[in-house]
């Protein structure tokens, strides 16, 4: 299943105002798995402190996994963020969204500043199995800067 991810809106304050700068290439991006009790706060919810329920399962680290392959493209300016698809195996978990976050904060989860979220639709098991996010084919993520008339430029 392809999964189209939401952003948070701090994750571009932060970004504009390099109050928590961004390395989408080098820094370690991680994705976390949550359950059906994390309620994804697009105005408010600004780092991984903010995150509650994370799933806890067999093959299953908390804090998630690094994401693999990471690219930064612009092709007719849409600026796609994009990574191979994430793969838990052998694992018995339970999960509903994901959220991606840049773990590079000096280790405390209050400095790890979110940047999207995934909502699967419904609950997603895996029962000594594999648990796989496939990001959507458009990338993770893609911003469209908009020209003086608002279309895309």
């Amino acid at each position: 299943m392809a999964v189209t991810a939401y952003w948070y809106a701090k994750a571009f304050i932060n970004a504009f105002t390099q109050a928590m700068p961004l390395d989408w290439d080098t820094n370690a991006i991680k994705v976390m798995l949550t359950t059906s009790a994390y309620t994804p706060n697009q105005d408010t919810h600004e780092d991984k402190a903010d995150v509650t329920n994370e799933v806890s399962g067999t093959g299953y680290t908390a804090g998630g996994a690094a994401l693999g392959t990471k690219t930064l493209a612009n092709t007719l300016n849409v600026v796609k963020l994009d990574a191979a698809d994430t793969v838990w195996s052998a694992s018995t978990i339970t999960a509903r969204r994901a959220v991606v976050y840049d773990s590079v904060g000096g280790g405390a989860d209050a400095s790890r500043p979110l940047l999207l979220w995934v909502d699967f639709g419904e609950d997603k098991v895996s029962t000594d199995g594999t648990f796989t996010i496939t990001w959507h084919a458009d990338g993770i993520a893609t911003i469209t800067p908009t020209d003086a008339t608002g279309y895309p430029a």
